[in-house]
């Protein structure tokens, strides 16, 4: 704690470059905004040295809550727009397709060879060499319909 109460807007400022540095390697926009608090953090402290550690940790965590909360809001509101949507969902770029069972789907599951892999499929029972369609993905299970 003896670290926190002698923290400047400096620290502050360092510890926001390192999650934001730190951010490059994670998946979400997660600790952006937690940097984005820090650099807050920071300015509160330029502009009132002698504030307590408390009070800049409570700053610190404020600002990191309602900034990953308003970011997550708006990406709901407004979501990221691509030309190819499901072009890491690789199930559903199947989807529609149709394909000729080389086995027979028994007890509701079985396997169909897509391209240059093997798919498991569930859908009702019918023979090999007949049509089906691929309709939906449950995870690695691609849901099929027999073609009449």
């Amino acid at each position: 704690m003896e670290f926190l109460q002698h923290a400047t807007h400096w620290h502050w400022w360092v510890l926001a470059v390192f999650l934001i540095i730190l951010e490059v390697f994670s998946p979400a926009a997660f600790f952006l905004w937690m940097g984005v608090a820090a650099g807050v953090t920071g300015f509160a402290v330029l502009a009132q040295p002698e504030l307590g550690w408390e009070y800049q940790l409570l700053i610190f965590a404020l600002f990191s809550v309602v900034s990953i909360v308003s970011w997550r809001r708006y990406l709901v509101r407004h979501p990221i727009q691509t030309d190819q949507p499901s072009l890491n969902r690789r199930g559903e770029q199947y989807v529609d397709r149709l394909f000729t069972l080389e086995e027979p789907i028994v007890n509701g599951q079985g396997r169909i060879k897509v391209d240059d892999s093997t798919w498991k499929i569930s859908g009702t029972d019918c023979a090999q060499g007949a049509k089906v369609r691929v309709v939906g993905v449950d995870g690695v299970i691609l849901l099929v319909e027999t073609l009449e």
